[in-house]
């Protein structure tokens, strides 16, 4: 008999075990259920993000309503209505990009700006497009659609797509128009000085 009990005892001990963890291992796969099908993980209205590194402001993102989907298989988060993004650089000059919707790829870190995309450099570069691809992780930007760039002296430059380092030093176009306004007087004064 004390043998019969504690062979009850073990079987419900280990059923117990077995239930236990099956549980916590499915706590995640669990939760996921608890979400409707492309339901957020989060919704945010009137947000203000500020990004720091080492206490001092880097970036700054603003947008009506943020929806983050971060619980999917291809995690992302979205601004549907629209953001604006602000962010210094190391000699804290301030760049901003506005558009009036986004979306942000968690695991390739790529954020795809769609719809009046207007980036306004801090040395007062403007570039218009109609959508604008940021690839955070290699500090690129480039787009395949049609764009327009104003510089601050009044020549400007049509193209049908671009490829460029964060900071445009480094800047590949295709198909370009536009106009570039030349001050022959210092080409002028240059040469004197080489000569």
């Amino acid at each position: 008999m004390i043998t019969f009990n504690h062979s009850i005892k073990s079987v419900v001990a280990i059923l117990f075990a077995i239930t236990f963890f099956s549980c916590e291992g499915n706590y995640k796969n669990v939760k996921k259920l608890s979400l409707k099908d492309n339901e957020p993980l989060g919704i945010g209205k009137d947000v203000n993000f500020k990004y720091t590194d080492s206490g001092k402001v880097i970036a700054n993102v603003i947008t009506p309503l943020f929806l983050d989907f971060s619980s999917l298989k291809f995690p992302y988060k979205e601004f549907p209505e629209g953001v604006e993004v602000r962010f210094w650089n190391e000699k804290d000059q301030k760049s901003t990009v506005t558009s009036k919707y986004a979306i942000q790829y968690e695991e390739t870190g790529i954020i795809d700006l769609r719809d009046s995309v207007v980036l306004v450099t801090h040395d007062s570069l403007v570039l218009r497009a109609d959508q604008l691809y940021w690839d955070q992780k290699n500090q690129w930007v480039f787009t395949n659609q049609p764009y327009q760039i104003e510089f601050k002296d009044g020549s400007y430059n049509d193209g049908a797509w671009f490829d460029s380092s964060q900071d445009f030093t480094t800047f590949l176009s295709r198909k370009n128009e536009g106009v570039q306004l030349i001050d022959t007087k210092k080409e002028e004064k240059d040469a004197q000085e080489n000569i």
